[in-house]
């Protein structure tokens, strides 16, 4: 349901990165990204507004990549190298959460993640984000 403000604890693989976010609407701005960095890390994020991620333990193990325009800012754990959340290119008042880092949440609890269209950002081309297509998990039997 729009407007669903799920709170979730998340951490890195280690541990040494722990937070609290909140999902802007819950689940329902599940996605992944086709440009070249997201297309390399692989990880399907959520969103949560500005300052709805709440570092609990280990800020300073966090460090970040920036790359491009140097707009969005990728946040990792500096000791495993996991990716947790960055902050967004397209809509710097959002950050875009790894789903995997989520306590009790899997990307594969998703059979459907919509796919955006990094390669041609909106802040490139001038024209809205559009939809690239659709990542499928179908678990065997």
């Amino acid at each position: 349901m729009p407007g669903d403000k799920t709170i979730r604890t998340g951490q890195c693989h280690c541990g040494a990165v722990r937070f609290e976010v909140t999902l802007s609407d819950g689940f329902n701005s599940i996605r992944r990204c086709n440009c070249s960095y997201c297309r390399m890390r692989g990880a399907v994020v959520v969103m949560a507004e500005m300052g709805g991620v709440k570092i609990l333990e280990g800020e300073d193990k966090l460090t970040t990549y920036r790359f491009h325009t140097k707009t969005a800012q990728h946040f990792f754990c500096s000791v495993c190298g996991i990716y947790t959340h960055h902050q967004r290119r397209s809509d710097p008042n959002l950050h875009a959460v790894n789903v995997a880092c989520l306590d009790g949440v899997s990307p594969f609890d998703f059979p459907e993640v919509p796919v955006m269209d990094g390669i041609n950002h909106t802040n490139d081309t001038g024209t809205p984000t559009r939809r690239a297509g659709t990542l499928r998990y179908v678990p065997s039997d």
